[in-house]
């Protein structure tokens, strides 16, 4: 049964009330439906893959208490984490049962028998025996040969995407032990309903878009009746993001700016960043802020010594956009928007983003 991340993060206050900065151990977390911890504050590696700068934001983050790490084959810097946490593991500085590692199975491999190969490679390059959680990390496909060193084809659309056999295949992999957890990424409700109604193994996680402006009230509610848990990527509007804006001409939100956040910073001498993981994470909703600072790392775990009330949650909540908040549509990724798996029907008319 998932313990309330809610009970886990009112622990964790009361474990840093006295304003010492939060060791691993007082880091809330959630127990997935398949037994395992997840901390709620993870370190996102998204678009991090120079070899310094990622070394240097991952021994912050381990020193800063940071034991849940995510990653994904496609963002190619699986070996410089490995690289990392081989040191930590090597020095004693760290155990294997304390680190809770995700990767995810690429868009390009999304056959039954990529999974277990796509695995491999990523346990070699993380220098693991075993993941703690592995992710389909989009619910539609393009051909391996539309892939080529980060890009992919704009005609790679791989139309043949079977989510239940794909499934099984992840299944076999956490039975085998080399996974412990496993989830989806970026998938809708109908997409998670046919994997519970199909298997005995359901999602232990789903990781999606997250944010002020796009807050997922009502895919945090059907998660949480089916025993789902969330994980939101780009929980501070992924402000790194400057692509996109040439990508589609949208603006990016500057949601660390926003009238109603500062304040709200001001009145609990807090950082904007640190509102807005704070907000998610109490409605029970883990977060894997993205940085590469040594500063905003240790900023963005230090959330447990202090709570929203009931008229700063309010004030937030109101400023959802709901679909006019998302930022990522992928549309860019393959032709993604003519694949019958295509998980975000209502932004087929919507501008390229």
């Amino acid at each position: 049964m998932m313990m309330s991340v809610r009970l886990c993060v009112a622990l964790a206050v009361l474990a840093v009330a006295n304003g010492v900065p939060p060791k691993a151990s007082d880091v809330g977390w959630v127990v997935l439906n398949s037994g395992v911890n997840l901390p709620v504050v993870g370190l996102g590696t998204w678009q991090v893959t120079d070899d310094r700068e990622l070394e240097q934001a991952l021994d912050a983050a381990l020193e800063a208490g940071y034991r849940h790490i995510d990653t994904a084959t496609i963002y190619r810097n699986e070996h410089l984490i490995g690289k990392v946490l081989k040191r930590w593991l090597s020095e004693g500085k760290v155990k294997r049962e304390e680190l809770f590692i995700t990767t995810k199975l690429p868009v390009y491999g999304m056959r039954p028998a990529d999974v277990p190969y796509f695995l491999n490679e990523s346990l070699t390059k993380l220098q693991l025996d075993y993941v703690d959680m592995y992710l389909i990390h989009m619910p539609f496909a393009v051909k391996r040969e539309a892939y080529n060193n980060g890009r992919i084809d704009a005609n790679g659309t791989d139309l043949t995407t079977d989510h239940l056999a794909i499934w099984k295949a992840m299944v076999a992999e956490k039975e085998a032990g080399r996974a412990k957890a496993l989830g989806v990424s970026n998938f809708n409700e109908t997409q998670i309903e046919r994997i519970i109604k199909n298997s005995p193994v359901p999602p232990a996680n789903l990781q999606v878009e997250l944010h002020l402006y796009h807050q997922q009230k009502p895919l945090i509610r059907f998660c949480r009746k089916n025993n789902i848990a969330v994980t939101a990527y780009s929980p501070i509007g992924s402000p790194g993001s400057k692509w996109l804006t040439l990508l589609s001409g949208k603006e990016l939100p500057d949601l660390l700016n926003q009238p109603d956040v500062k304040a709200i910073a001001q009145k609990h001498n807090k950082t904007p960043a640190q509102v807005l993981l704070r907000h998610t994470v109490q409605w029970g909703v883990a977060v894997i802020p993205k940085s590469s600072n040594p500063k905003r790392i240790r900023e963005n775990i230090d959330i447990f010594d202090f709570s929203l009330d009931g008229k700063d949650v309010a004030t937030l909540d109101a400023l959802d956009k709901g679909l006019d908040g998302q930022l990522f549509d992928m549309k860019h990724i393959g032709g993604s928007e003519s694949h019958p798996e295509y998980p975000w029907t209502a932004l087929l008319d919507k501008p390229v983003a």
